[in-house]
């Protein structure tokens, strides 16, 4: 159970796509979960029908879809008996000085404040929550798995793993939708800026303060917790990309 608590997420992640832009959408959701950590590197994406069943979507769809990502370098597809389409994203990368300019000004604002509204709103509503045994451990086995990683790549889908966690914890549809739209902006800009080992260790004790109010119910410290650690990523963030 707590092998893997990124496999939880699928659910969370993947809906029925919407509107009449189909492909695009289905484009958009699976990426999002490639590189949100839903599926990590070397996953094997659920069997197609059921897949096309998960996001609404015709299967002809779904393989267009895929062979998108295919193109884009996050997955593989494997033929034969045995075969079936692969994760080929280890999690991101430095992004190169000529490559596309992060967010800035008002966008950059727009973002992070959308982020500091529902993601403490959505820590607090998870405390709230008479959580399972099985849910509690999944919330400390995706906080171990943040600390546990030992490369950017494997920390930032491990951060996001985290946050997504607490997100569906609070058992609210439109702000688990919200989070996730958060932490794939969030992901964006962090690729713009440098590692930093301080700004690391800062984030696990906080990310530590928010599972604590979570599993202990305290809502209003668990909100708390979310502000600090949402302000102080801001911060990173304004002074870096500006």
């Amino acid at each position: 159970m707590t092998a893997q608590p990124h496999l939880h997420l699928v659910d969370t992640v993947l809906r029925p796509a919407r509107g009449s832009n189909v492909f695009e959408s289905t484009v958009e959701q699976l990426a999002t979960a490639i590189r949100l950590g839903v599926f990590v590197d070397g996953d094997q994406l659920p069997p197609e029908r059921e897949l096309a069943d998960r996001l609404g979507v015709a299967r002809n769809t779904l393989r267009d879809a895929i062979a998108a990502l295919r193109d884009a370098g996050l997955v593989t597809t494997r033929r034969g008996r045995s075969g079936g389409t692969v994760v080929t994203y280890a999690g991101p990368q430095v992004a190169s000085a000529d490559g596309p300019r992060p967010r800035v000004g008002a966008a950059l604002v727009d973002a992070l404040e959308f982020r500091r509204v529902v993601e403490p709103g959505a820590a607090r509503l998870a405390a709230l929550q008479p959580l399972s045994g099985e849910q509690r451990a999944w919330l400390a086995a995706s906080l171990a798995e943040t600390t546990a990683a030992e490369d950017r790549g494997a920390h930032r889908l491990a951060d996001s793993r985290l946050h997504l966690a607490v997100a569906t914890l609070s058992a609210s549809p439109m702000l688990i939708e919200a989070v996730t739209r958060a932490q794939a902006a969030l992901g964006e800009l962090l690729e713009a800026i440098p590692v930093l080992a301080a700004n690391i260790q800062h984030s696990h004790d906080q990310h530590a303060a928010v599972v604590d109010a979570i599993l202990t119910g305290a809502a209003d410290e668990a909100r708390s917790a979310m502000e600090e650690h949402c302000d102080a990523t801001s911060a990173l963030l304004r002074g870096l990309i500006g």
